[in-house]
């Protein structure tokens, strides 16, 4: 028996090779892709917490202020808390670096007590310059950041205001990271020179051995909390709750990609299914006579099983290995973020995982094994008289076209769209998918029937009675009505493939318009101009934004403030933007989302975007309060607003009572416009001959758009090359299932040259039949990709990016890859077609062994 099992096996191979491989090759794309995913992903993720980790050290309390800076006041009071051994203060800095569009992270510190806390963070001076450690001038960088500044006469220039900072690079700093990008210097001198005199970003506590340091985080906690109410967060570095806020920045990123992978994977299942399947049909004579000669029902079903298993441990391993050097080279050549800026200013190395590795290698299996079960259970239970008859193969598949299980799946995949996310993540809609495909999938052969029966019965009733009525398509019709299972086989490949490459681009296209059109409305002015890209040292003084104000042809000058708040300890912090707003009208500025309420009288008015709806669940109307200037204050949410910058979340405010608030009167940028008789690039003259020109970067919005769209197509290139992958499985599937099943009918093909049918007319017939089962396929696929995009754009992406966008279908690249799926059904029919007519009608009709 295993002997005739092995020899089933290889001789279905070796007689059809490439159905198999591309089986192999279809399970061996999804595996390796998702592998992949996760191969680069855990990598950064884990390079990116070890970074952070070298930051705290060995401090085992971290205190930090809800707003970016506090008063050093706390310090004496913590660093003399029983328990307390060390208390390490720090100083974070965001420096803008001219020129770049990053900025340098510089970390403040006590040398002296830094020692004890956080090693890392101490630089190396020169043998015969000590004292580098506490000068004014000293900066220690990183290999990475030396490599990025290029410090030219051993000296970096910084930002602060309108300013420039020029500091002596002292020595390395060899406790950072790989590709980590930080800076240390003393904390006195940081203060200073970025005019933050008396101000803390964090103090790290090393406690006594035996304190409890649960214990101890929340009486201190609740100490703060009372003393200074929502001022401080308390946290243990490196603890469950700071995982979860590093996590959180690329978990619904990391998971859509792998969705995406899986995608292919999923078309793969359906390819073994139909290549199985098909087989099957095929061979069903052969497996009735070895059910006559003794082989029981059991060994039947395993030797079906066995096929599927090889084809799913061969598409396995080599997407494992193929997951592995694709993780490494992406590694290499794109970065750890894959262009979304996650992990920048990480290096990792990927490292083979096996648990990750067996996961994924024993889900192609079960993939593999659950394609080819229908087929191996309807073989296993055909009884072999009957299965020993020619013509009974339509037969076979013919529990296939039930559609109650089918109409089952989509009602619940109906109701699953509809419910809450999982851990911020839209499992529920992404489940709803899958069911909604494998019940669309199961309709096919109900639909093909219904379809084509009717057309056949058109074609009939309106040839009745011609005699010159073509003989090609009568044959063509009855055929596709009368064999409606396996055309539904058929017709599953370019549903499944088509179907989901329509929902992959509606969604991509529909946020990319969506991201064109908040551009535009968010960008109303005719100049922008800031005093840095990136960092948070640089800004406006106020002399200077009167300066700015009064440029020529300048009409109007509203000037931005923005800065980070910590609303909850467990998630990243909130952006903060203080700018001119119209309450009675704030649509004009922001893109407002539903409606917007004025304030109640006597309230200060703010506008959250919708993350903040999601993560933090403000409504309008509702009271809010933000820590500002070391105070809790109280707002009232006045609107909700689409921001696709920040998905961690946005507040605006109006400046007037940011600055009343805080007393803090610099700005971050300033949007100009113009009269209406001005030109810009009079004004842009005028700005560059300003005394502190050279520390301003001014862009229209134009500039601002193409910028933005650049930076989204580099972000979403991983997207694009999935849905490539998705485009190309689903040609080398429709072409897999109309040659298997074209190859499968030369006995009808003979059949039909014993009565007179010609070569022409029965390649005629084939070319037909595959553009009319495409065509049919390629409708549906889009009614149903159409749908699945609802879901996608509805439901997936704002549960994942808490964020809204309006439907957009890419009309070209649909018809693009619909002529494509076409032009491929129509020449694989017509080639496998050739081949099957090349053994003459006498061979083909034999039924000897």
């Amino acid at each position: 028996m295993r002997r005739l099992s092995r020899w089933l096996l290889l001789g279905e191979w070796r007689a059809h090779p490439m159905r198999a491989l591309v089986a192999i090759a279809a399970i061996a794309v999804g595996i390796s892709l998702g592998f992949a995913i996760h191969l680069i992903n855990a990598a950064a993720f884990n390079e990116f917490s070890a970074a952070v980790k070298s930051l705290s050290g060995v401090a085992d309390i971290q205190v930090r202020g809800a707003e970016p800076f506090f008063d050093e006041a706390i310090f004496p009071a913590l660093a003399e808390r029983e328990g307390v051994v060390v208390a390490s203060p720090v100083l974070e800095l965001e420096a803008s670096v001219p020129g770049q569009r990053t900025a340098l992270k510089i970390l403040g510190i006590d040398a002296f007590r830094a020692s004890f806390v956080s090693p890392d963070l101490l630089g190396t001076p020169a043998e015969d310059r000590l004292e580098d450690t506490l000068a004014d001038d000293a900066l220690f960088l990183s290999a990475a950041a030396q490599q990025w500044l290029q410090p030219a006469d051993g000296a970096v220039t910084l930002q602060v205001g309108t300013n420039q900072l020029k500091l002596r690079v002292a020595g390395p700093l060899p406790g950072a990271r790989a590709g980590q990008r930080i800076a240390a210097m003393d904390i006195g001198t940081a203060q200073w020179r970025f005019e933050k005199l008396g101000q803390l970003s964090r103090i790290d506590l090393k406690l006594r051995d035996g304190v409890n340091r649960e214990a101890f985080k929340a009486q201190l906690q609740q100490d703060l909390q009372r003393q200074y109410p929502g001022r401080f967060r308390v946290n243990q570095p490196n603890d469950e709750e700071q995982n979860n806020r590093n996590e959180g920045m690329s978990r619904a990123y990391r998971v859509n990609l792998t969705v995406l992978a899986l995608v292919a994977l999923f078309t793969g299942a359906f390819l073994v299914f139909s290549t199985q399947a098909l087989s099957v049909i095929r061979r069903r004579s052969q497996f009735a006579l070895l059910r006559v000669l003794g082989m029981g029902r059991h060994r039947l079903l395993r030797q079906i099983l066995i096929e599927g298993l090889c084809l799913g441990v061969a598409g396995s391993a080599i997407g494992i290995a193929a997951g592995y050097g694709m993780a490494a080279a992406a590694l290499h050549f794109m970065g750890a973020d894959l262009g979304a800026g996650f992990f920048s200013g990480v290096r990792p190395q990927v490292h083979f995982t096996p648990v990750a590795a067996a996961v994924y290698f024993a889900l192609g299996v079960v993939v593999a094994l659950l394609g080819c079960a229908a087929p191996a259970l309807d073989a296993a239970r055909a009884k072999p008289a009957v299965a020993l008859k020619s013509g009974t193969e339509e037969a076979a598949m013919s529990r296939l076209s039930r559609a109650w299980p089918s109409l089952v799946l989509m009602a619940l995949a109906a109701l699953l769209s509809q419910a809450p996310p999982v851990f911020e993540l839209p499992l529920f809609g992404y489940l709803s998918i899958a069911l909604l495909l494998i019940g669309a999938i199961g309709l096919m052969p109900r639909l093909a029937a219904i379809v084509f029966r009717y057309a056949h019965q058109r074609w009939s009733a309106a040839t009745a009675g011609k005699p010159g009525a073509s003989a090609v398509m009568t044959l063509t019709l009855s055929r596709l009505a009368n064999a409606s299972s396996q055309a539904g086989i058929a017709l599953g490949g370019v549903l499944s493939s088509f179907s989901l490459m329509v929902a992959m681009a509606i969604m991509v296209a529909s946020f990319r318009v969506s991201l064109d059109d908040w551009l535009q409305h968010i960008l109303p002015a005719d100049i922008y101009v800031g005093a840095a890209t990136g960092g948070g040292t640089a800004g406006l003084h106020p002399e200077q934004q009167a300066t700015l104000a009064a440029l020529p042809g300048v009409a109007h000058a509203d000037f931005l403030r923005t800065r980070s708040v910590s609303l909850a300890s467990d998630r990243p912090p909130v952006t903060l933007m203080a700018r001119n707003v119209d309450p009675a009208n704030p649509s004009r500025t922001l893109s407002i989302v539903g409606e917007a309420r004025a304030p109640a009288p006597g309230a200060r008015p703010v506008w959250v975007s919708e993350a903040m709806v999601d993560l933090y669940g403000m409504q309008v109307g509702q009271r809010v309060e933000l820590p500002l200037n070391g105070v809790m204050h109280a707002f009232q949410v006045a609107g909700v607003w689409r921001d696709y910058a920040r998905p961690t979340g946005t507040i605006q405010m109006l400046l007037s009572d940011y600055r009343a608030i805080t007393g803090d009167q610099e700005a971050s940028g300033v949007a100009l416009s113009l009269k209406p008789d001005a030109k810009a690039e009079d004004t842009l003259t005028a700005l560059k001959r300003l005394p502190f020109a050279a520390a301003l970067e001014a862009s229209e919005p134009s500039e601002i758009r193409a910028m933005s769209m650049k930076i989204f197509d580099r972000s979403f290139a991983i997207t694009y090359l999935l849905e490539a992958i998705a485009i190309v499985i689903g040609l080398f599937g429709v072409a897999a299932t109309f040659s298997a099943q074209t190859l499968a009918r030369a006995k009808e093909f003979g059949m039909l040259r014993h009565v007179g049918v010609t070569r022409k007319q029965v390649l005629s017939i084939l070319a037909i039949e595959g553009g009319s089962l495409t065509a049919l396929g390629i409708a549906t696929g889009f009614v149903l990709g159409w749908v699945i995009s609802l879901i996608l754009v509805f439901i997936v992406n704002p549960q994942s990016f808490h964020w809204t966008m309006q439907l957009h279908l890419p009309w070209p690249l649909l018809a693009s890859v619909a002529g494509l799926l076409l032009a491929a059904a129509a020449l694989t029919a017509l080639l496998a077609g050739r081949q099957s007519l090349s053994g003459g009608p006498i061979r083909a009709v034999r039924e000897d062994w």
